[in-house]
């Protein structure tokens, strides 16, 4: 993980800047991108609340996207298995593979691991933030210091 500390380009930040940027990160636990929106639309003038809450903002766009698309997949297998199935059998009931329940079963896993993720990171950079590191998360630090010009 990317930790930047205080220096000559990273002024130390007031203690509201700390507590915005710490609530951009707990929020994103539970509002999900919008918490982290609010949060960089009220304080974007501050690099150092930019930063946090880009990054959570970043990280919720990146697994929303993933959430849909895992979605997407899912259902659009589904339905190309059961409709012409359905045809084909003269029962009422449609036929579902097990294939099926494994594909929800690892849809499942995937969305409770990247829950699981948000609330790591929610968590670890919570307290970064409160402490004034200018710590990035994992790629998307990069990311979110290239778009706020940090």
């Amino acid at each position: 993980m990317e930790n930047m500390t205080a220096g000559p380009a990273f002024e130390e930040p007031s203690q509201d800047e700390k507590a915005y940027a710490a609530l951009a990160h707990a929020l994103m636990m539970s509002t999900w991108w919008i918490g982290p929106l609010v949060i960089y639309i009220m304080k974007r003038k501050s690099r150092f609340v930019g930063f946090h809450s880009i990054q959570a903002l970043l990280w919720q766009g990146i697994y929303s996207g993933i959430y849909v698309l895992w979605i997407f997949v899912f259902f659009g297998l589904m339905f190309a298995y059961v409709v012409p199935a359905q045809r084909t059998n003269n029962s009422q009931f449609p036929v579902f593979p097990a294939a099926m329940f494994a594909g929800f079963g690892l849809f499942w896993l995937v969305m409770m691991a990247g829950l699981a993720i948000s609330m790591i990171l929610g968590i670890l950079f919570t307290l970064k933030a409160m402490r004034g590191e200018w710590a990035g998360y994992p790629v998307i630090g990069r990311w979110a210091r290239r778009i706020t010009g940090c």
